[in-house]
């Protein structure tokens, strides 16, 4: 194998191991274009649809939220422990920095008065009720405005617990809202306790003191599908243009494989004389074709004597070499003695 085509190969094996990666990455781009584009179909979904009661979603505390449920409104009847109010930490609300209020919801009744008798009583639901600014500094006390007291009925909306942070935090508070540390902070561990958590859209009664609201989920789609056909394009065109680069290598090579006369044949001037274009000037001359030399006019002779130069004028100048010419041919005729 020649290095010419050992080069045209490596060019394309580059080729086909980029266009490869890009063709995966953009459609990796594309799958979480696609998965957020349903995200956002849900979003609006649920926000349209009618409250329901709380264990016709999860009709058990162990029961998992269906991805089509996120965001699902639902009500339940119950009581806040509020003596086991958790402030989740570094979570900004609105571009102030904020905690957000974690209280423990007991469940009285999932059924929110539907069913004859009341369903999963005693079940803990974690509920976010808003958010309250920080103090100055992150060590400063924060004292958030108690939930209502007694039996209310709660709206919320339904999330998935997150994923529990290995983050410290101080006591009574939380980096992330996953169950299990948000009861553990407040004191409640071993209840049977939902694996989701809800956010606050109503209570009935409602608080004396209000909180801030939670932020609404975010309904834009992202840059994913214009990346996923940047990548695609990145893929072809690098593969267009390897491939450019290896047939380059080989016409090359081509030429340099040539025998001596043919390469002078090839590199002949387009004006010079050759076989195929006759005697003639080249059809096309180009920039690198020689250009042929320019000659310098023949000055005239004057007719009277070859040896003086005629010089070429106007009619006035003409008639004067004229008359010129003819005293010197009278003085010739007639010498003086």
């Amino acid at each position: 194998m020649s290095p010419a085509v050992r080069r045209a190969t490596g060019l394309v094996v580059v080729a086909l191991v980029l266009a490869v990666a890009c063709s995966f990455l953009g459609r990796w781009q594309w799958n979480r274009h696609v998965w957020r584009d349903n995200a956002i179909a849900v979003v609006k979904a649920n926000e349209q649809a009618e409250p329901v009661p709380l264990d016709e979603i999860l009709p058990t505390t162990g029961a998992p939220l269906s991805p089509d449920d996120v965001w699902r409104r639902v009500e339940a009847v119950g009581h806040y422990e509020p003596d086991a109010t958790v402030l989740l930490r570094n979570r900004p609300a609105g571009g102030t920095a904020a905690y957000h209020v974690l209280v423990p919801f007991v469940v009285e009744d999932a059924s929110a008065g539907t069913a004859a008798e009341p369903t999963l009583q005693g079940s803990v639901l974690v509920v976010d009720r808003g958010w309250v600014a920080t103090g100055e500094t992150s060590a400063a006390a924060v004292d958030p405005p108690p939930p209502p007291a007694g039996t209310i009925t709660v709206t919320v909306k339904l999330r998935q617990g997150e994923r529990a942070s290995g983050r410290s935090a101080p006591a009574g508070q939380v980096q992330a809202i996953a169950v299990d540390q948000v009861l553990d902070a407040a004191d409640l561990a071993g209840a049977p306790t939902f694996e989701a958590y809800g956010g606050l859209t109503a209570e009935s009664p409602a608080a004396a003191a209000s909180l801030g609201p939670l932020p609404a989920p975010s309904k834009d789609p992202g840059s994913h599908l214009s990346y996923a056909f940047q990548w695609w394009l990145f893929a072809l065109g690098g593969l267009v243009a390897f491939v450019y680069m290896a047939r380059r290598e080989l016409l090359e090579s081509q030429d340099e494989g040539q025998p001596q006369d043919a390469r002078l044949v090839d590199d002949e001037p387009r004006g010079a004389s050759s076989p195929s274009q006759g005697d003639g000037p080249a059809l096309w001359p180009t920039r690198d074709d020689p250009r042929p030399p320019r000659r310098r006019p023949v000055p005239r002779r004057s007719p009277a004597d070859p040896n003086i130069p005629h010089r070429r004028g106007g009619r006035d100048e003409d008639a004067e070499d004229a008359l010129i010419d003819a005293q010197i041919a009278a003085s010739q005729q007639h010498p003086s003695h």
